[in-house]
């Protein structure tokens, strides 16, 4: 009489199967790609980059009253395009039922420096608490070795 072998050990697949995890990948880029676009509130500015910017997170969220310069000049208020004259009647609108009266002006880098002082001084006659004007950070590089003098030169 002999013994009969099991022979479970060959039926295990030891491979990894990536094609789920790889779905799963595909979905997350596309659900990226497109709310990605989304969360930029107002209008692109290419703005003026400094050193040390200070934060303002209060910018980013969804009801934050947006007001942004073009190089051109012409004036946006949120995604809506505005002439800055009427600019204190429509901030004056959209802060009638708000605690926070603070503003945000994004102004591009090479906006006439006119414009945004007319702007300005269009929101401060709204009645705007606080005023913030947004910034970008610099791109920080190495700085050069100062040149050094050998011992005994000038």
């Amino acid at each position: 009489m002999s013994l009969a072998k099991r022979n479970e050990g060959q039926k295990v697949n030891s491979n990894i199967n990536v094609t789920p995890m790889v779905d799963v990948m595909l979905v997350l880029l596309i659900i990226f790609m497109v709310i990605t676009p989304m969360l930029q509130h107002g209008v692109s500015v290419d703005m003026a980059k400094v050193n040390n910017p200070e934060s303002m997170p209060d910018a980013d969220k969804e009801d934050a009253l947006l007001v942004s310069i073009m190089r051109d000049g012409t004036v946006y208020f949120g995604t809506d395009k505005i002439p800055p004259d009427q600019l204190t009647g429509k901030v004056k609108d959209r802060l009638a039922n708000k605690t926070d009266k603070r503003v945000f002006v994004k102004a591009d880098a090479r906006a006439r420096f006119g414009s945004v002082v007319e702007v300005v001084d269009n929101v401060r006659a709204a009645g705007v608490d606080q005023l913030g004007l947004l910034t970008e950070q610099r791109k920080t590089t190495a700085a050069p070795a100062a040149p050094t003098t050998p011992a005994g030169g000038q």
